[in-house]
């Protein structure tokens, strides 16, 4: 049943996303989310072998986790009206006017990297080499990101081409 339903789910995302730019970079974010849970339960499992159940900072984690998580049906939307404006099944990004689409896909790209650095900073709190401040920074620059190419992308297709 997984089996198959991974299946659907990819010939869903073949569909709806493309094989291209705005599939990897809607790839790309989804990575960087499941890395940043992936951080956030070893956070968990320390806290709970140090102090006997989860800590303070795993706390304080959860909700930049849930809203970070909750951004990525906004990525899947902006890169399925990008691949809807622009098809790509390649490396290379569509041209549109102004070079709009380049900004989009700049900003989806960004977002995706400051994810996987808010996933890193996730990784330094485990150690005990970071603070939980600093990952709410870099959760706020992927908020930052999405919105931006959001905008550029609403911005766009209200322009009269």
């Amino acid at each position: 049943m997984g089996f198959f339903g991974a299946g659907r789910q990819a010939r869903r995302d073949d569909a709806e996303l493309g094989k291209g730019v705005w599939r990897r970079a809607h790839d790309r974010f989804r990575r960087g989310l499941d890395r940043f849970h992936q951080m956030l339960e070893g956070v968990e499992e320390e806290a709970s072998h140090a102090e006997g159940g989860p800590g303070q900072h795993y706390s304080a984690l959860v909700p930049v986790a849930d809203a970070l998580a909750d951004l990525l049906p906004q990525v899947r939307s902006i890169a399925a009206r990008a691949q809807s404006i622009a098809p790509s099944e390649g490396m290379e990004i569509p041209t549109g006017t102004g070079g709009y689409l380049n900004d989009v896909h700049r900003e989806l790209s960004r977002a995706g990297n400051a994810l996987a650095a808010a996933a890193e900073a996730v990784a330094m709190v485990r150690l005990g080499a970071g603070d939980v401040s600093g990952v709410v920074r870099r959760a706020a620059i992927v908020h930052e990101h999405v919105t931006r190419a959001g905008e550029l992308l609403g911005e766009s297709r209200q322009d009269p081409a």
